[in-house]
């Protein structure tokens, strides 16, 4: 199976992930679980595990979040984190039941994953905190930057479904993809705001909209 592929996983598919490694562990719960693709797997671990490479600690605020499984992949590559708060308008009826078999396998994470069925506008972002937002729709990427900048907490978005009538180019479009002018532009504003940024990508297989944006302030 193609880790791009939307196929869901299931129980019966705990044996394409027979390792011992962390990553094999965090799959079959997923599988057990029986609620994702296989390609939302690999594109939260990848994430999860290039952020919490550079950024250590603070609460974790999973916006956009689906299922939720990024914040459950923050919290067990870092337990430091105190709490993770999984946040979406629209969260699906059975995020719980991966909630649940990540939980079994990691039992220090109970109570500490929270999920907001709340407008992204609402919620409030404090300065030690980490925002993150995997495939963030069009200029709801935007609106989490923004949010983030406001309280000059560290940030990672991996854009997708750029909006090219809400998010600006700047008119670099004459030099680059009219995609990637606007993933530029969000990195340069966040560089402006006093940022310093990270700018990676996920591999290709898994996603074509792999670009990855970091950015943490740099206190004087």
């Amino acid at each position: 199976m193609k880790k791009s592929s939307k196929n869901r996983l299931t129980p019966q598919q705990q044996e394409l992930f027979p390792g011992h490694n962390l990553f094999n562990k965090i799959a079959r719960a997923v599988c057990r679980a029986g609620t994702l693709p296989r390609k939302e797997l690999h594109e939260a671990w990848e994430m999860a595990k290039r952020v919490r490479r550079r950024y250590r600690g603070g609460r974790v605020l999973d916006l956009a979040c689906g299922h939720g499984l990024l914040a459950h992949i923050m919290l067990i590559l870092d337990d430091s984190s105190p709490t993770a708060i999984a946040v979406d308008n629209n969260i699906p009826l059975n995020a719980e039941k991966l909630s649940t078999a990540l939980i079994t396998s990691w039992p220090r994470l109970q109570n500490r994953i929270i999920y907001q069925q709340v407008p992204i506008q609402e919620i409030t972002i404090h300065p030690d905190d980490i925002v993150v937002s995997a495939h963030a729709c069009g200029s709801l990427t935007d609106l989490i930057i923004e949010k983030a900048m406001e309280q000059r907490a560290r940030v990672a978005v991996l854009p997708c479904c750029h909006n090219l009538k809400e998010s600006p180019t700047n008119n670099l479009e004459g030099w680059m993809d009219k995609t990637l002018a606007v993933d530029a532009v969000r990195a340069m504003k966040l560089r402006a705001k006093g940022y310093r940024i990270v700018t990676q990508t996920i591999p290709d297989e898994i996603t074509p909209k792999n670009r990855l944006l970091m950015g943490e302030y740099k206190k004087s």
